[in-house]
């Protein structure tokens, strides 16, 4: 079997008539004509070329050798982008988009090749940004969804000492303690529950918001300060009981080495669909398992992504959750053709499907697109 052609799809899903996500997707087309899709998150307008460029250097190559596709690529790519960055994202759906073709090929779900599975189910968490945490936890619940987050950073605070100074006022901290025990209040104990400052923050207030949020038996505190600095996450994360959870800034197994290795953080979170794909977040998964680090992926992508994602977190025994990102998105099911809801009380159910068991469904994608405007390019 041999890679004969790439293209790739931009489409822009509208809610209400106007334009509210984007999705990114890559087409694999081979000889034997079987083809397999992947997708690609957190790129930029260049993506469509890059992704085209990397394509022409495994066209003739067989598809079933995924990482030596993949590699192929990325040592090519060593000097624009084969580290970390919107590289490494544009060649992710490349990467996922070869699973697909390798499972179709082998008539297996792609789980099977990852070397089986530890769960039937794939248990997710509801993102919830900023909305009213009782409506929320009271749907999350009724959905049959176990775990929730919400977002505790406010640029806006009127307490912050300017909009662009992420220390922390006595003020500002009491107000962002109250909201956080308001919220676990609201909720209930039984819900689990994560807290997001999205890397807002310098360490000495990371550390006094994660000390005061102790009591609270969080799931996790996400992001206390940027990536960037591992000797700060390792001051905050030895500094409290509550557990820091990062990773969705950082790319293929060697931008997670120093953060395992320092025990950096409790919990990491790489966002599958952009650093790096299936293989290389399940060999991330593996390093953090050494150190008895859970495994929960961020997930700001379309369901396609999703349903993938779900392959890996399937293949390793130290899953957490996945972040479900289109809670109240009405578009969300509408992207894949499936005989049955991807999601299903609270988890992604996986099938017996070869590759990742799901199509896109072209048809409303299609309906998506501007005037004049082609699917797959």
């Amino acid at each position: 079997m041999k890679i004969t052609e790439v293209k790739t799809a931009r489409v822009r899903v509208k809610i209400d008539g106007r334009p509210r996500y984007q999705y990114n997707y890559v087409r694999m087309y081979t000889d034997e004509g079987i083809y397999g899709t992947g997708e690609a998150s957190h790129v930029d307008g260049g993506w469509r070329d890059s992704t085209r460029d990397m394509a022409s250097l495994i066209i003739g190559m067989d598809p079933r050798d995924v990482d030596a596709c993949f590699e192929q690529i990325r040592r090519s790519y060593i000097f624009r982008g084969g580290f970390a960055g919107l590289g490494i994202s544009a060649l992710t759906g490349i990467e996922i988009a070869l699973w697909d073709v390798a499972g179709k090929a082998q008539g297996v779900p792609v789980y099977r090749l990852l070397g089986g599975k530890f769960r039937d189910r794939v248990r997710l968490y509801v993102d919830s940004a900023h909305t009213n945490y009782k409506e929320r936890s009271a749907e999350v619940r009724e959905r049959g969804f176990t775990a929730v987050k919400f977002d505790l950073d406010d640029a806006n605070n009127p307490h912050k000492l300017d909009r662009w100074n992420w220390s922390v006022t006595p003020d500002e901290l009491k107000s962002i303690v109250d909201q956080a025990f308001e919220i676990r209040e609201g909720i209930g104990a039984s819900l689990d529950l994560a807290l997001d400052l999205h890397g807002r923050y310098d360490a000495t207030a990371g550390m006094k918001i994660a000390h005061e949020l102790e009591s609270l038996n969080l799931m996790w505190l996400e992001e206390p300060v940027p990536p960037e600095n591992i000797e700060a996450l390792v001051k905050i994360t030895r500094a409290t009981t509550t557990p820091i959870c990062v990773g969705e800034n950082l790319y293929l197994r060697h931008g997670f080495r120093e953060l395992l290795e320092k025990q950096a953080a409790d919990i990491i979170m790489p966002d599958i669909s952009k650093c790096g794909g299936l293989s290389e977040c399940r060999k991330i998964a593996n390093m953090a398992e050494i150190y008895y680090i859970p495994f929960a992926p961020h997930n700001n992508s379309s369901a396609l992504s999703t349903v993938g994602d779900a392959h890996v977190c399937a293949s390793v025994p130290n899953f957490l959750a996945l972040e479900f990102h289109r809670f109240h998105d009405p578009t969300w099911d509408n992207v894949l053709d499936s005989d049955e809801p991807v999601i299903q009380d609270g988890h992604v159910v996986l099938t017996e499907k070869p590759g990742l068991g799901v199509e896109l469904n072209e048809e409303f994608l299609t309906s998506q697109l501007d005037d004049g405007e082609s699917l797959w390019e």
